[in-house]
Order: structure tokens, then sequence, then C-alpha cells
């Protein structure tokens, strides 16, 4: 499992340029003009992770098999996006389905790249993306719950408990502040999940830059950034056109090409771990002759539904997890050596899967 994040923006703020060297494709059309992508374009890419080569190198491994995130392309929103100007309607469906939005913001400029509204602001362009998002969110909300009334009426609980959620979430929302502001208590998450709300979307800003300004930002970029940390959103400054750019070379080359510009790694790997903390994600391993994989699950997960990743069998049929610490298994060179050590650990159902643990598990048929 990864997860899926939508790629929204205003028009021409480089939203697919981005798309297509992520993905490493060329399935989105990058134009300068207005919803050149008419359907949103999706694109799956390895989750990059250093960790998995290594554990790959020490067992020998003959397939390494990264976990995948995906990407939506999805086309630019304008003012009026929430009452179908543009092609609103589409695309608010599409972020809907989406675990995270990272929201493009135009920070560059290029007077060959036309603005839709004639003007470089990013932190405008986000409160208008935001003001449509909101604006979808409250007719939703108005239309479910006039929908629940009679069952509301008639004393179902589910019912009950769904119409409460939303008028907290209508309250937030007519005050001018979006539904993932609210505090969802633990009981009300997965009634909460099912909502389904723009606004309950975790937010990641990235801030497209030039090409000489990807390591230091900009002014605006900045502004970005207090706006972000005011929201408790995350942010990335990224340059589209360098990822594009290093979407065409091999691994040494781009290496070479980033440290030229005074950038440690690619775009997309922060990008990605970016989603992954404003998600609460992370990374758990299963090493061997055959492959070498990485498994995506929430902090937090025990470790039988950590095996259920891998398949419900695992899962439904939990006996233990023979479990390996990254730096165990790196510095005392594998599996063998690190039983050798004394340094495996069995666990059971109750045990909380950390970030690059090694597992096995071991599951009755």
């Amino acid at each position: 499992m990864g997860f899926k994040m939508g790629i929204v923006g205003m028009p021409n703020v480089g939203k697919s340029t981005l798309f297509n060297a992520l993905t490493r494709t060329a399935a989105a059309q990058a134009a300068n003009f207005p919803f050149c992508t008419i359907e949103p374009n999706v694109g799956e890419v390895a989750v990059p992770d250093a960790r998995l080569d290594q554990l790959a190198a020490i067992s020998k491994s003959k397939q390494i098999i990264p976990t995948r995130m995906t990407f939506v392309d999805i086309a630019g929103l304008v003012k009026g996006a929430s009452r179908g100007e543009g092609l609103g309607n589409q695309f608010l469906a599409n972020i809907r389905e989406c675990d995270a939005i990272a929201h493009v913001l135009r920070c560059f400029e290029d007077d060959d790249v036309t603005h839709v509204e004639g003007r470089i602001d990013p932190v405008a362009d986000a409160e208008t993306i935001e003001t449509e998002l909101m604006l979808a969110d409250l007719e939703n909300i108005e239309r479910r719950i006039s929908g629940l009334q009679r069952k509301v009426k008639g004393g179902d609980k589910d019912s009950v408990a769904q119409e409460r959620l939303l008028k907290a979430a209508q309250q937030a929302l007519e005050a001018g502040k979006p539904a993932r502001t609210i505090e969802v208590a633990e009981d009300d998450r997965r009634a909460w999940a099912m909502l389904q709300l723009l606004t309950a979307k975790p937010i990641l800003f990235v801030c497209n830059v030039a090409e000489d300004e990807a390591a230091t930002g900009n002014a605006q970029s900045a502004r970005v950034t207090e706006m972000a940390n005011e929201q408790g959103a995350g942010i990335v400054v990224i340059s589209a056109k360098i990822e594009e750019d290093i979407s065409q070379l091999d691994a040494e080359d781009a290496g070479m090409f980033l440290e030229e510009l005074g950038l440690e790694e690619a775009g997309l790997t922060r990008l990605i771990r970016a989603g992954y903390d404003l998600l609460g994600l992370q990374t758990y391993f299963t090493v061997g002759p055959k492959e070498a994989r990485a498994w995506t699950i929430p902090k937090g997960t025990l470790a039988p539904r950590a095996a259920g990743v891998i398949h419900g069998d695992f899962e439904r049929g939990f006996i233990r997890a023979e479990t390996i610490g990254f730096d165990d298994y790196v510095t005392l060179g594998g599996e063998a050596a690190v039983k050798e050590a004394g340094k495996m650990r069995v666990e059971g159902k109750g045990y909380l899967v950390k970030d690059g643990d090694v597992l096995h598990f071991l599951f009755s048929g």
C-alpha cells in the first residue's frame, strides 16, 4: 500500500509538468492554456528508499520491490469551480478519491506563461482554491443533512452520528475554516473519513519556483511557508522544470546535476517524504534471497494489521513476527548474523511495528 495524492492548483502553475516529471511519462499534456488536462491522469511511481537497496545488497535479493505511490493530475481549478465553472464538478469529484492534496502554487515569474488571473500571488491562489473546496463541501453537507432527516427522526444511530459530524463540519466551514481544523474523537474517525469532505483532506503546499531558486526558495515561497505554518500544513519547495530535466537522466547523471544545483536530493523524494509525514505513514521491509520488498503502513500499526497488508490470511492467522531492526540488520550484515548475536526479537499481536523494521511473519493457514 502506498497512497494517492491529488495534484491540484490554478491553471498554468506547473501541475502537469510536475506530474510528467514525477511519473516519467508524457501522459499529461503540458500546454500554456487553461484546462489542457481534461481527464485526470493517474501515474504510479516507486517510492525511493535507500534502505531497501542496502537490505537487498546484504541479502543478495534477486528482485527489489519498492512500495508505490499514486499521483493524480487534476485539471486546473478556477474561481466558481464549486458552481461548475471551468470543469469544476468533475474535478472536485476526482479530489474526493485522493488521500491527500498536493496544492501546486506558482512562485515563479515567466512572461511566456500566462496566469489565469493575470498576476503572480500564490497565497491568493491558495485562498481561491480553498474557498471553492469549502463551498463545494457546504453544498454537499446541506444536501446530505437534508437526506438524513427521516432516518434521524426514526432514531437510526448511524444517521444520528453522521448528522452530528456533518453539522460540526458545517459550523466550521460557515466560520471560514476547513473541515481538517476539526478535532475528531477516536471513535468518530472511521465515520468522519467516510464523509469524504474535500477540506478534510491533509494538504501539502508545493511551491513551484524557478530553477535557480530551487535550493533557496524565494520571497513568494516564504509567504507560502508562513501560511502553511499557520495552518499546520506541509510544504515543499520544488522546481518542476528541474524535475522534468532529472526525469530524462540516469541515476548517476541526475546526482551530478542535483549537486551542481546545490540540491541534496530530487524533489520527488522530498515530496513523497512530506506526503508520508502528512499522512502519518511509515515503511517496514521483508527481505530474502528471492526479493527485498517495502511495505507502507500507518504509524501505530500493530503487527497483525501490518501482516495483513501482505495478505489477509497473514492477519487472520497471525502467530508472531520475527523482528529485526534496520540498523542491526545492516550493522551485523544480515539475518544469520543478527540471529547469532541474539538481536532478532519474537513479537506478538500487541507489537507496534516501527519504521524500518525487517519482519518475517508466522501464521496458521
